[in-house]
């Protein structure tokens, strides 16, 4: 008898073991479950707040009022306050203009005639050529081929042209005509062979009718940098 008391006791306890273990086991995977689902909910959180930031970041970095590194800059369209004009139908007094431009930083507008100058339109020696017809007449007024130029932001224009028959060419006194020169100093050259400037620069001013006109002067073709550098330099 007391032997079987003794096989069911070990039984019973066998069994609360047993029951005791897989009760354990059961917490114990529930609390895993419990733990990486926190996890999990944190670093959702941190995700969450991690995208909060970057959209915050994202957000502070656009357009922000007075912050000049999201303003468009417009460098390409300032103006260097000094502007070179010229005609040149052979391509003298364009050499001249760019060394000027090269030497003041200015800026460079070409006068272009509307119908382009051929070699039998420069024929000084033929009474018939375009030119020679032209030069003839003070009243006449080739057309311009150029884009306008707004002259707004300049306060010094270099106005220059070679020399025809004694005078500026007439396309000269339409360029002139054109616009107005009030606030700006400008200062002519012309190119020749032998000619000097004469009265080309007093008859543009005339012309213009605004504008603080200063002498002109006159080069050769080819003058050197150095020579128009101090012609410059004199003008200070």
């Amino acid at each position: 008898m007391k032997r079987r008391i003794s096989i069911l006791a070990f039984i019973l306890l066998a069994f609360g073991l047993t029951a005791c273990g897989k009760n354990d086991g059961q917490a114990t995977t529930g609390a895993a479950v419990t733990v990486q689902t926190e996890s999990s909910q944190e670093k959702k959180t941190e995700n969450n707040s991690g995208n909060e930031k970057d959209q915050t970041t994202s957000a502070a970095t656009e357009a922000v009022p007075g912050d000049k590194s999201s303003e468009k800059t417009d460098n390409t369209e300032k103006k260097s306050g000094t502007l070179v004009v010229y005609f040149s139908a052979t391509g003298t007094t364009r050499d001249i203009a760019d060394k000027i431009a090269g030497i003041t930083g200015a800026d460079v507008y070409e006068i272009k005639a509307a119908q382009a100058y051929s070699d039998a339109d420069l024929n000084w020696n033929d009474s018939d050529s375009r030119s020679t017809k032209e030069q003839n007449d003070p009243s006449v007024r080739p057309e311009i081929g150029s884009e306008t130029i707004s002259l707004e932001g300049y306060t010094k224009i270099y106005i220059g042209y070679p020399i025809w028959w004694g005078e500026e060419p007439r396309i000269m006194d339409t360029f002139v005509e054109s616009y107005k020169f009030d606030g700006i100093t400008m200062i002519p050259f012309c190119t020749s062979s032998s000619s000097g400037i004469g009265r080309s620069g007093q008859n543009l001013a005339d012309n213009a009718g605004s504008g603080n006109w200063l002498d002109g002067e006159r080069f050769g073709a080819g003058a050197s940098e150095d020579e128009i550098r101090s012609w410059i330099d004199g003008l200070l």
